[in-house]
């Protein structure tokens, strides 16, 4: 029990390095949470300190999915890789060392399903990528990619489909704002940037 409580806090530690954060003060000396939109991610990045920034970020993001499945499963086993990958995203969600407000996880989460179950991973990307070309928007890409996640993920049992409703509801509920503004109209669409002053 205690070394799987380790390993879960372990993950939400990792989780909460924000990759953007760091990036934003070491490439530009500015804290990202204070441009943009405030939004300690990839899309905030990119339109706020460009392309090669935002690629950094999300790989680095990214990164951190895998390896906290990685650690889950090599001492743990399959639930807790499941279990790890759910903090992960977690301590992303709500890092600890940026006083638990962080970013909305996607880059984060599509590691973790990449290090789960690989096909399932190119599925809900490929059809978010599909949206994104389709319409533009970052976050409706990210919103029904991760959506489709438990209903996709479902076919290796109910284990997996509540694993992946949990990552769905939380990328969901980090994008709230984001819902809002898309059913307003005033969703802003990539490629429009941001300055840093």
């Amino acid at each position: 029990m205690f070394k799987n409580l380790l390993l879960i806090l372990i993950a939400y530690l990792i989780g909460s390095f924000s990759t953007s954060y760091l990036i934003a003060r070491l490439s530009a000396k500015i804290d990202i949470r204070e441009h943009g939109s405030g939004n300690p991610g990839s899309a905030n990045i990119l339109r706020t300190l460009g392309k090669k920034a935002a690629a950094l970020t999300f790989l680095g993001d990214l990164f951190k999915g895998a390896i906290a499945v990685y650690l889950g499963n090599t001492f743990g086993g399959t639930t807790m890789a499941l279990l790890c990958g759910i903090a992960v995203v977690v301590g992303h969600n709500w890092p600890i060392f940026l006083e638990f407000k962080g970013g909305k996880g996607i880059a984060t989460t599509i590691g973790v399903i990449i290090s789960v179950k690989p096909l399932i991973a190119l599925i809900c990307v490929s059809i978010g990528v599909a949206i994104l070309f389709k319409f533009r928007y970052v976050s409706l890409a990210s919103i029904i990619g991760i959506t489709l996640l438990p209903f996709v993920i479902i076919i290796y049992g109910f284990e997996y489909f509540l694993f992946g409703l949990i990552l769905a509801l939380l990328a969901i509920y980090r994008h709230r704002e984001n819902i809002k503004r898309l059913l307003a109209g005033n969703e802003r669409k990539i490629g429009e940037k941001s300055s840093v002053n």
